[in-house]
């Protein structure tokens, strides 16, 4: 456990020694149209997503039914998983997921993504399974919407904590 702890903290230093800073810069000052321009044209160049707040949500889950396959996003340099495309609607997703995911401070958030991977697992099963289907979209994409217009009217801080997921067969890889 102290390797792999290890690895993790050598593996946010040498993100942040060859990141460019005007990189860092313009994800923070991105807003959700130009994200999903960037991501739909492929041309989505940073290694980091951008620094949304709960503010975006709404614009956000406009495009959580998206099936387009993007292939130019940014991945979590941890995961041992490489997946090179995802529809726009679940990368949309993970990404509402990573603004929860700071503003809970989960442990689970390495430099900025929620999980290892913007993919679907079963919650309960005796091995991990990764799920990619056209329902489970459907099911995560109306989780989050309903997790939003449920919980709007109040104070992100008091729901913040909610998984959005947690009454779905599914959480985050």
């Amino acid at each position: 456990m102290k390797t792999f702890k290890y690895l993790i903290f050598l593996a946010f230093i040498i993100s942040l020694i060859s990141c460019d800073k005007n990189d860092i810069d313009e994800t923070k000052k991105m807003d959700v149209e130009k994200f999903i321009e960037l991501l739909k044209s492929n041309q989505y160049d940073s290694l980091n997503l951008p620094a949304f707040t709960y503010t975006d949500i709404p614009s956000l889950l406009q495009y959580r039914n998206e099936t387009q396959t993007i292939t130019n996003f940014p991945h979590n340099g941890i995961s041992s998983l490489y997946a090179p495309d995802c529809t726009l609607g679940m990368y949309v997703l993970w990404t509402i997921e990573s603004i929860r995911a700071v503003a809970i401070q989960s442990e689970n958030l390495v430099m900025g993504f929620p999980s290892q991977n913007p993919i679907l697992a079963l919650r309960v099963a005796d091995e991990l399974t990764l799920v990619y289907s056209i329902e489970s979209h459907q099911i995560a994409a109306n989780a989050y919407f309903d997790w939003w217009e449920n919980n709007k009217q109040k104070d992100f801080n008091d729901f913040k904590n909610i998984d959005p997921l947690k009454s779905t067969d599914y959480r985050w890889h």
